[in-house]
């Protein structure tokens, strides 16, 4: 049995549960999670809630934690890869997904894959929208997807004008 140690932070988009194992962070939720005790943060859960303050204050555009992800089929975990790879500020559809994990006619595999992502806002699954840029499908809400591409997309731009 593997030990999780969960805390929940507040963020922009409400209550977040974090959890981390000895090998790094392995979920990521939105609300608080029934039942979960949460402990004050330490080690890779406290570098999570420090970096997640900072993405949600603009000034992160990437995460650089320990990872600790236990399951999921090879195609979940190539997508999930493939998520991790999308630019700050920058989206790919469910098809393009597929394509590039080698299977393009499963966009709807890959959306099945980005609900069953453990570690949701760290492995960007919000960053993948339907064909034409259509916001379909999140765990978070869609007023959660469309706030974390705002957000990223309004730091992005501000990044490529300044001076």
């Amino acid at each position: 049995m593997v030990l999780m140690h969960w805390t929940v932070v507040d963020s922009p988009v409400g209550p977040l549960s974090l959890a981390a194992d000895e090998v790094g962070v392995c979920g990521l939720r939105f609300g608080a999670v029934p039942g979960v005790e949460s402990v004050a943060p330490t080690g890779a859960l406290a570098a999570a809630v420090e970096q997640l303050a900072s993405y949600f204050a603009g000034t992160r555009t990437d995460f650089d934690l320990p990872l600790s992800v236990r399951r999921g089929s090879e195609f979940e975990r190539a997508v999930w890869r493939r998520m991790s790879t999308i630019p700050y500020g920058e989206t790919e559809t469910y098809g393009e997904v597929a394509a590039v994990v080698g299977d393009p006619g499963a966009a709807r595999a890959v959306g099945v894959a980005c609900n069953r992502n453990p570690i949701a806002i760290i492995v960007p699954c919000h960053r993948i929208v339907g064909a034409g840029g259509k916001l379909v499908g999140f765990g978070g809400g869609l007023p959660t997807k469309r706030f974390l591409l705002e957000l990223e997309a309004g730091n992005a731009w501000q990044r490529a004008w300044a001076t």
